[in-house]
């Protein structure tokens, strides 16, 4: 096993550490990214995911732990933000040597990076990572843990929905919308549901056909498209992308006829200008880090001894921090994501200065 923890390389501008991990016997290649500790430990979760090449893994792992900083200071958490990938196919690679072999590396940190789930890893992965290190989050009810995020995940995002909602069609609710849901994993399941029951008219899509199969037999009425890019250019009044990042590119931007963007999908924009064209097209973008903050709110709950009542009061609290957000954009003449960016970093800023106030 080997360590290495590195700020040179120019893709980590920014970032406090970034450390590389292998242990060759079970096949584990990981990379833990902490972009800041200002507000407390870094929290993030851990992907599972079949890179095209390290490069590719590396760059995901840089935006996503950047990310969870803006998130979780945005989430009100007293807690930094970290980012960590697994290299490889979890279908063939997951074990319990390799697990417990990445937990070892979280440990090696000291508490300066707590894990928790991410695509392609599960309840039953935190499990078996935590025989190895006490810095894991998203645990299973029998072993104290929170469960399952995604269930406030989705609960989160359905809260901003509900305030972007209300921003532009002044009603809080998605009753008689037609909203499209890009990615039926484990949020968009449960977002799913949420809009159901609101009364909202679902479209969906997804590459998996289990997961097809699941709304046709528990949501017939959910209208199923051929992919993605025919989501995005149907007749939709919100676009809800609930899967990988860089959904909002190029491509599906022009095409695009929905109002709203809000969905779970970490990383959402594939470049800085794809806002711009969403608001020249008079397309209003929640941040995708305000509005999926509900998962780290369910599993940072969890460090403090785990209650899902207050979890859940703390993430429907995203509907008031979207309108917030979505209001000091509209006063300051600036796209949501630069108005939560500067909340973010005052609350960094501001909260961070105080470790310069040592104690005894």
């Amino acid at each position: 096993m080997g360590v290495f923890a590195s700020t040179d390389d120019p893709g980590s501008a920014g970032h406090e550490q970034v450390v590389f991990c292998q242990d060759r016997q079970s096949g584990l290649r990981a990379i833990i990214g902490i972009y800041s500790t200002a507000l407390g430990p870094a929290l993030g979760g851990t992907r599972f995911y079949p890179y095209a090449s390290e490069a590719a893994a590396l760059a995901d792992v840089l935006d996503l732990s950047r990310g969870m900083a803006y998130k979780n200071a945005l989430a009100g958490l007293d807690l930094g933000g970290g980012k960590a990938v697994i290299w490889g196919d979890p279908d063939q690679l997951r074990s319990e040597s390799l697990l417990r072999a990445y937990g070892r590396f979280v440990q090696s940190l000291g508490g300066r990076y707590y894990t928790a789930c991410d695509v392609g890893t599960f309840v039953a992965d935190m499990d078996v990572i935590a025989r190895e290190t006490r810095y894991v989050t998203g645990r299973s009810v029998e072993h104290g843990g929170a469960g399952d995020s995604s269930v406030l995940t989705a609960w989160g995002v359905f809260q901003g929905m509900r305030a972007a909602a209300e921003h532009v069609w002044g009603t809080p609710s998605l009753r008689g919308r037609r909203v499209g849901v890009a990615g039926l994993g484990k949020v968009g399941r449960h977002l799913t549901g949420h809009l159901v029951d609101d009364g909202a008219e679902v479209l969906a899509t997804d590459v998996d056909p289990r997961a097809l199969a699941w709304a046709r037999t528990n949501h017939p009425g959910v209208t199923l498209v051929d992919d993605t890019s025919a989501l995005a250019a149907a007749d939709i009044d919100v676009y809800a992308p609930c899967a990988l990042g860089g959904a909002l590119n190029d491509d599906t931007v022009p095409a695009l006829r929905a109002r709203v963007v809000a969905g779970a999908a970490n990383n959402q924009l594939a470049h800085p200008g794809i806002e711009k064209q969403l608001a020249d097209r008079g397309v209003l973008y929640a941040p995708d880090y305000v509005v999926n903050a509900g998962g780290v709110i369910q599993v940072a709950d969890e460090i403090e001894g785990f209650n899902f009542d207050r979890a859940k009061l703390r993430a429907t609290r995203i509907f008031d921090t979207t309108r917030q957000i979505l209001r000091l954009a509209d006063d300051e003449g600036v796209p949501p994501a630069v108005a939560a960016d500067r909340l973010a970093e005052r609350r960094m800023a501001e909260v961070g200065r105080l470790r310069a106030i040592h104690l005894r």
